[in-house]
């Protein structure tokens, strides 16, 4: 599923240009000693088996808006969690919520990233075209933004705002520059670090140097 590649070239096109020659030799250096940090802190993992697309159930309850409901997901560079958003994207949540409960995310991969802009898993097949087998939709107001941290959905570009199946991306961009289109289920509040070391792994491709698996999701639904 593709987030508007277009628009990322778009907004990442050029970016840095202004500094190449000033960063000399410190800008190598920096990129080597990122790189080999992040050698020492994701573990060396296969890929999983592609798992079967579809067959999850939709949920019919919703998560309550008045208490706290996260998901945390343990994978092969560590573990980051997400407070998830139930008053602004409550089928969203609910779907998210479920998915990581019936262990739906557990041994899939991150199969996009994109350094500067995003990075996406949630695709049991791991090709980037599977989903959970069912849509929700939470049509995000005109005022959202994607910020670093921001968990969005992913969607088609023929699928209406809001649309989502089980792709997520974290936003590692200070601002990915996307339209109000994706559903907003939540924001990570802990473990950035993760995420920005799950990014280091991303490639021009946008294919990830290695594999980067989600071991387990767990949610914790409506806590006081």
């Amino acid at each position: 599923m593709v987030l508007i590649a277009l628009l990322a070239v778009l907004v990442f096109a050029g970016c840095g240009d202004d500094d190449s020659d000033s960063a000399g030799s410190g800008g190598v250096a920096d990129k080597t000693e990122t790189a080999a940090q992040n050698d020492q802190e994701c573990a060396q993992v296969k890929a999983p088996p592609a798992q079967p697309d579809g067959g999850a159930e939709k949920p019919h309850l919703k998560l309550d808006p008045a208490k706290t409901s996260t998901v945390t997901f343990e994978t092969s560079c560590g573990d980051f969690t997400v407070k998830l958003d139930a008053k602004g994207a409550p089928n969203t949540a609910a779907s998210f919520a479920s998915l990581a409960r019936s262990g739906f995310y557990d041994d899939t991969i991150f199969h996009r990233i994109v350094p500067g802009f995003v990075i996406q898993g949630g695709d049991p097949t791991g090709t980037g075209m599977g989903g959970p087998g069912y849509k929700t939709v939470d049509k995000p107001p005109s005022t959202a933004t994607y910020t670093q941290g921001v968990v969005s959905m992913a969607k088609t570009g023929a699928e209406k705002p809001g649309t989502s199946g089980s792709q997520f991306y974290v936003v590692t961009a200070q601002d990915a520059g996307l339209p109000p289109e994706y559903a907003i289920v939540g924001k990570v509040t802990s473990g950035m670090d993760t995420v920005m070391r799950i990014e280091a792994l991303g490639t021009p491709s946008e294919q990830p140097s290695r594999p980067v698996v989600v071991e387990q999701a767990t949610a914790k639904v409506n806590a006081n």
